[in-house]
């Protein structure tokens, strides 16, 4: 007889839950979308644990975007993984105590960061084209 770890831990691994999104790994600016067994959820992460939310039974509701925090995620009962917004084949639960179906899929859009871009010095000659066109060398000199 084999006996098995029964940690949260232990069944995501187990049952073959695909890799949740941490909420350590969210910045602000960054949105989280979840498409459920019978809903679509917007979620945008807003900093100091709270989220914007809308989609689903909030829309349905009539009170999309709200803002509130995520108690995570579960199976459908009392246990519940904090540390998680969303992982596949299981149910996101909001703070207000609103709990969707199953997670079918997750996409996550990242928020560009300042070291996302990358900037290099530019020659006068180089922003007079970009503003003026590549003529207006000529013109402006003229």
């Amino acid at each position: 007889m084999i006996v098995r770890a029964r940690t949260v831990n232990a069944i995501l691994e187990q049952g073959g839950v695909s890799r949740p999104v941490q909420k350590s790994e969210l910045r602000p600016g960054d949105r989280v979308v979840v498409a459920t067994e019978n809903s679509v959820y917007c979620i945008s992460v807003l900093g100091d644990s709270t989220y914007s939310v809308w989609g689903g039974w909030f829309d349905r509701q009539g009170v999309s975007p709200v803002r509130l925090s995520i108690a995570g995620c579960t199976w459908g009962g009392s246990v519940i993984k904090h540390d998680i917004v969303a992982a596949r084949g299981l149910r996101l639960e909001f703070g207000n105590r609103v709990v969707t179906s199953r997670i079918r899929e997750i996409r996550v859009i990242r928020r560009p960061s300042v070291d996302d871009f990358r900037y290099r010095p530019a020659a006068s000659r180089e922003l007079i084209a970009a503003c003026y066109g590549e003529d207006s060398d000529t013109s402006i000199r003229g």
